[in-house]
C-alpha cells in the first residue's frame, strides 16, 4: 500500500466517526489555544512593562544627591542634599573619564504656574540641557528642541509636553506662541510627543527650559550651581554596568569621597526591567504548564480513541493482514489517523488562540502578543502528540495475528 492510499484510508476512517474524531480533536484544540494565549499574554506583559520603563529613557542611570543634615542634627532622606552640580554633569560627559556614557542630562525642576492669555496651568518646569531629549528617549511632535545656543544665551524658550500645551492653548500646534513663567515671557519652540506616565509623574505634563535659564532666571538660590539629579545614558544595554562604575568613580574623585561615605546614589532602570521580566517569565511558565497539562489530557484522549478504533476494526485488520498487508502498513495507517487528529486540533487551536489574542485584550485591558514561533511550535506539538500517543494503539494493531483477528466478534 502506498503512502497516498494510507492517507486516504486513514482519512476515511476519521470521516466515518466524525463525532468521535471531533471530541478527540477538542482536547488538543483547547490545549493549543491555551498555549498560544498564555505565551502571548506573557510576551504582551513583558512588552508593556518594557515600554513603560523605556519611557524613562533607554539604558538609563539616575544619579541622585545624598542626604542633608540640619543644624539640629536632623538628617533628611536621600535626595535632600545639594551635592550634585552642573560641573559634575559636564565631567561625566567626558569620553576620557567615562567612555561608556553616551550622553548626560542634568535636571532641575520645580512646580510653577504657566500663563497663556486668559488660561493658566500649574505644571513641572524642568531645567535641562539639549541631551535630555535622547537620554529620556523622547521625540518632538512639532517644532524644535533646546540647543546649545539656547543654553549659552540663557534663552527664554520652552518646549511643552502635549497635556500642558492642550491645557494652556487647547491644541498641541502651538510653536511660536508665548507663555509666562514666573512673570517672564517664554517662547514656545516645540511640543513633545505623548509618553504616558512613569511611577512618579505624568510625562505628558511638563515644560522644558534650558538649564541655565532655569537656574539664573527662574529658580535662583542654591539651584544656580546645583542640580536635583543627573540622567545618564549608557552607550548600550551591555555597557550599563560599565557606565555605572565609571560614573561612580568619577563622582567619588570629584567629591573626594569613597564607597563608605558617598554623597550620591546611582540607580539603574535595567534592574527594574530584569525583576519585572523575571516575574513575567515565571508566570508565563506557570500558565504554560497548566496549558501543557491540558495537552497531556488531549493526548490521552487520542490514545483512548485510537484503542477503541483498533478494537472496533479488529476483523478489518485481520482481513487486511490475511490479504498480505504488512505490520508496518497497519501501523502507518493508525499513525496517520492519530497525526491527522493532532494536526486538526493544532490548526483549529491556533485559529482559536489567534482569535482570542485579538478579542481578549479588549475585555481584560492587557495586550496579548501573537507569536509566530509559539503558533508554529504549538501546531508541531499537536502533531507530535498525535504521533506519540498513537504509537501504542498502532503497534498493538500491527501485532494482531490474522487468525485471532478474524475470529473476533
Amino acid at each position: 500500500m502506498t503512502w497516498l492510499e494510507t492517507l486516504r484510508t486513514g482519512w476515511d476512517a476519521i470521516r466515518t466517526h466524525r463525532m468521535r474524531s471531533a471530541l478527540t480533536t477538542l482536547g488538543i484544540l483547547i490545549g493549543i489555544a491555551a498555549v498560544i494565549l498564555t505565551v502571548g499574554l506573557g510576551e504582551g506583559a513583558q512588552g508593556q512593562v518594557s515600554a513603560q520603563i523605556n519611557a524613562l529613557g533607554s539604558n538609563l542611570l539616575i544619579v541622585s544627591p545624598g542626604s542633608s543634615t540640619s543644624g539640629a542634627g536632623v538628617r533628611g532622606g536621600f535626595g535632600s542634599a545639594s551635592t550634585l552640580t552642573v560641573g559634575d554633569a559636564t565631567a561625566l560627559g567626558s569620553k576620557v573619564a567615562a567612555p561608556d556614557i553616551a550622553a548626560v542630562a542634568p535636571i532641575t525642576q520645580r512646580s510653577e504656574a504657566l500663563t497663556a492669555a486668559a488660561n493658566n496651568w500649574t505644571t513641572t518646569v524642568v531645567g535641562t540641557t539639549p541631551n535630555w531629549l535622547s537620554v529620556r528617549a523622547r521625540a518632538l511632535a512639532s517644532g524644535r528642541f533646546l540647543t546649545e545656543a539656547d543654553e549659552a544665551q540663557d534663552a527664554a524658550v520652552v518646549v511643552l509636553a502635549p497635556t500642558t500645551a492642550t491645557e494652556l492653548f487647547g491644541s498641541t500646534d502651538v510653536a511660536g506662541q508665548s507663555v509666562t513663567i514666573n512673570n517672564i515671557p517664554f517662547q514656545v519652540i516645540g511640543v513633545l510627543t505623548s509618553a504616558g506616565s512613569d511611577s512618579t509623574s505624568n510625562l505628558d505634563d511638563q515644560a522644558i527650559v534650558p538649564q541655565a535659564t532655569a537656574s539664573t532666571r527662574l529658580f535662583g538660590g542654591s539651584t544656580r550651581t546645583s542640580v536635583q539629579s543627573i540622567y545618564i545614558e549608557a552607550t548600550s544595554g551591555s555597557t550599563l554596568s560599565a557606565a555605572d562604575q565609571e560614573a561612580t568613580s568619577e563622582l567619588d574623585n570629584l567629591h573626594g569621597v569613597s564607597a563608605l561615605n558617598q554623597d550620591f546614589t546611582i540607580t539603574a532602570q535595567q534592574s527594574l526591567v530584569n525583576t519585572v521580566t523575571s516575574v513575567d517569565r515565571t508566570l508565563t511558565v506557570l500558565l504554560a504548564g497548566i496549558a501543557a497539562l491540558s495537552l497531556l489530557v488531549g493526548g490521552i484522549g487520542v490514545m483512548n480513541i485510537m484503542l477503541v478504533s483498533v478494537a472496533e476494526r479488529t476483523r478489518e485488520i485481520g482481513l487486511r493482514k490475511a490479504l498480505g498487508a504488512r505490520p508496518a502498513t497497519i501501523r502507518n495507517q493508525f499513525l496517520v489517523e492519530a497525526s491527522v487528529l493532532g494536526l486538526a486540533g493544532g490548526l483549529f487551536g491556533a485559529v482559536l488562540g489567534i482569535a482570542g489574542a485579538i478579542v481578549v485584550p479588549h475585555l481584560i485591558g492587557n495586550p496579548i502578543s501573537i507569536s509566530p514561533t509559539a503558533t508554529a511550535g504549538a501546531i508541531a506539538v499537536s502533531i507530535a502528540i498525535g504521533l506519540v500517543f498513537g504509537v501504542y494503539p498502532a503497534t498493538r494493531a500491527a501485532r494482531l495475528a490474522p487468525i485471532d483477528a478474524l475470529r473476533s466478534e
